[in-house]
């Protein structure tokens, strides 16, 4: 290999070193590249210097992409989203823990983030290992949960608050709803992963909203824990790769007064199983 991969934390996420993401990999580079994504979930290469267009070339090399439902491209690039906070904003986008876009039928595969503008301290990201949560899950509960289905929607009152001022003026938002499995198999790896998510999980399919809470609630409560965890200290020009079928994941809004501005892109994903 020609890249340098130092892990985070044991279970998820490593900081890749060695590699230029403005050009091209190599076939040989991306499938070993990739093989890493695919283990450690998430990917951080600090010290890219990236246009909008190079980091749709970088993503689009890791799968087909995919426009985010909620907020327009920026202009002539219709595939990357800002994620923007301004320094009056009390609330920050996405700022509940989720695995993206479970409300769609096909769920995204992954995203990209490229940081353009950060806080001096504060607005970090942390993402937990949903295939190391499942394992550690004791046997009756796996056996509760592993053919249930979950209804998912995305407007969710706590959810809906964080895109409200991305949205376009004058616009008001589609509401996607579609039901996937409590417990999804990863299409490339095999693995079991927990995929329902405090945003977009309304509840178990059959099961009323309170009868199913406090079965969710200990599925996120026991995803989050440290020992699953890794957290992304942001730095300016810093390029994140993240898949969605195996991961949560949790922007802290602890910067208010400052503005924090990301470029999105992300990869279209298929149908959960």
């Amino acid at each position: 290999m020609n890249f340098n991969v130092e892990n985070i934390s044991p279970n998820i996420g490593s900081i890749i070193s060695g590699l230029n993401l403005s050009i091209p990999l190599t076939p040989e580079l991306l499938q070993e590249l990739r093989k890493t994504w695919l283990q450690r979930k998430v990917l951080v290469f600090p010290n890219q210097l990236l246009t909008p267009q190079q980091q749709v070339n970088c993503t689009r090399q890791f799968g087909e992409l995919d426009q985010y439902p909620f907020i327009e491209g920026i202009k002539g690039m219709p595939y990357v989203a800002e994620v923007l906070k301004l320094p009056h904003e009390k609330i920050n986008f996405g700022g509940v823990w989720h695995s993206d876009t479970t409300y769609l039928n096909e769920p995204a595969a992954g995203a990209s983030l490229y940081s353009l503008e950060i806080p001096p301290i504060g607005g970090d990201t942390i993402f937990c290992n949903m295939g190391v949560a499942y394992q550690a899950l004791t046997n009756d509960i796996k056996e509760k949960i592993n053919t249930l289905t979950a209804i998912n929607t995305s407007n969710k009152t706590a959810v809906s608050k964080t895109r409200a001022a991305r949205l376009k003026k004058g616009t008001t938002a589609k509401v996607y709803t579609h039901t996937h499995p409590v417990i999804r198999t990863h299409p490339e790896t095999g693995e079991k992963t927990i995929y329902v998510n405090e945003a977009h999980t309304v509840c178990f399919k059959g099961w009323s909203e309170k009868n199913s809470q406090p079965l969710l609630d200990l599925l996120y409560q026991h995803a989050r824990k440290p020992e699953f965890q890794c957290r992304i200290k942001w730095q300016k020009n810093m390029f994140v790769l993240w898949d969605n079928r195996s991961t949560h994941h949790y922007p802290i809004n602890d910067y208010t007064g400052y503005r924090r501005l990301l470029h999105r892109v992300s990869l279209k994903g298929d149908i959960p199983r």
